[in-house]
């Protein structure tokens, strides 16, 4: 047999993969060798020394046949497999985000609702206007699921009509036949163009599309303007108040203290080094607000932190603001920022907040900090937060007090 790369020897006979029928024009002898450079069946006066493939990689027609029948089988495998992943995509994937879908956009319209009903005669407007956009995404989501499931159909259909196709030609062509057929190659490249699903946020639901300054205005404006219905009895667990810091008999007042205080007991509850303390109570649902009274105090943190903060050490995961178990609202001086696990977000404020409100929502998975005095929404963070939830505070420069 010829070595791939140089051509057989005159005295090669007709080869075991010869059909009878299939005879060389030329030379009227069976082609029972496969020329690969000229893709071509032919016989072995062909690839002698004095025949027109003399140079070519010449092989035997069965064993080449035997190659292509072993890529035919893996590509068939392989399209199983990839026909098996779509499948399960646009069964479990697509099915789960259309219910998601679904299930945010009825949580969108309550919480928009639930919102406007506070402030219903100033806002009749926002609700249309908000409502509709929650419309116009869950038909704009819905849309996209639906377009990929008429892609991912019709990509299904096209790999198993090429399946089906090469498992026909597998099944029906002989040797000279299947060596012949070209149709293999397109069917292989055309299986190749069709890519395998992939995540796209045009599938997901945008609960941003429920945000608006006004609607977050009016309602903060409502809910801590006036200190009404929503705000919390916060008072501070004396358990884990920082050594550098003195709590009021009312245990609402933080004085921050220099020297550390030796009469205060430690325990596992307590921040040890960093100026800070836990409110006693904690949230689990639903809507929440409290107000700070921080105009005396030039360096302060106030926000909320999960049961997971670090209590001991100087290091930074006990830390206001550079772990990921809490959010807060500072001040140091004259700047200004939210922070969470290091990441400090500056807020160029205008004027210092005499008091700093702070709602959370955690059905709508929002904390938001508030100047009542100018009306003001400082920081909005929308995020999944951890539950249960613990107002928190730091200061480093005289006081802070929790409103009653």
């Amino acid at each position: 047999m010829a070595a791939e790369g140089a051509g057989p020897q005159p005295e090669l006979g007709p080869g075991p993969g010869a059909e009878p029928g299939a005879m060389c024009p030329e030379h009227s002898q069976a082609l029972g060798w496969f020329c690969s450079s000229e893709r071509r069946p032919v016989c072995a006066a062909c690839a002698g020394p004095g025949g027109h493939c003399r140079g070519h990689r010449v092989r035997r027609a069965d064993e080449h046949a035997e190659e292509l029948r072993n890529k035919i089988v893996d590509q068939c495998e392989r399209l199983q497999l990839q026909s098996a992943g779509i499948a399960k995509y646009v069964a479990e994937v697509l099915l789960g985000k259309n219910q998601r879908t679904v299930s945010m956009a009825s949580a969108a319209r309550e919480l928009v609702i639930q919102r406007l009903s506070v402030v219903r005669s100033l806002c009749e407007s926002e609700e249309q206007r908000l409502l509709e956009q929650v419309h116009g995404e869950e038909e704009r989501a819905h849309q996209s699921i639906l377009t990929q499931r008429v892609h991912w159909a019709e990509a299904l259909q096209k790999l198993n009509t090429i399946r089906t196709s090469l498992v026909d030609m597998l099944t029906h062509l002989d040797d000279y036949q299947l060596i012949k057929e070209q149709e293999i190659f397109e069917r292989t490249e055309e299986a190749e163009g069709i890519l395998d699903p992939q995540e796209s946020e045009k599938l997901n639901f945008n609960e941003k599309c429920t945000w608006s300054p006004l609607l977050t205005q009016l309602w903060a404006t409502a809910v801590l303007g006036t200190l009404s219905a929503g705000t919390e009895d916060v008072r501070i667990d004396e358990r884990t108040v920082s050594p550098f810091l003195q709590l009021s008999d009312d245990r609402r007042t933080l004085t921050f203290n220099a020297k550390k205080t030796k009469a205060c007991a430690d325990g596992p509850e307590r921040f040890d080094h960093w100026p800070n303390a836990l409110a006693s109570i904690s949230f689990q649902t639903g809507l929440h607000a409290w107000m700070v009274n921080v105009q005396n105090s030039c360096a302060y943190k106030v926000g909320v932190a999960s049961s997971q903060l670090p209590r001991k050490g100087s290091g930074s995961d006990c830390r206001l603001g550079y772990n990921p178990f809490s959010w807060v609202f500072s001040r140091y001086d004259q700047e200004f920022c939210f922070s969470h696990n290091g990441q400090h977000q500056p807020l160029g404020l205008l004027r210092s907040p005499a008091q700093l409100g702070v709602l959370l929502d955690l059905e709508a998975r929002e904390l938001l900090f508030y100047d009542p005095a100018s009306g003001t929404v400082l920081y909005t963070c929308h995020t999944a937060f951890p539950t249960p939830l613990f107002p928190v505070f730091a200061v480093a420069d005289k006081t802070i007090s929790i409103v009653h």
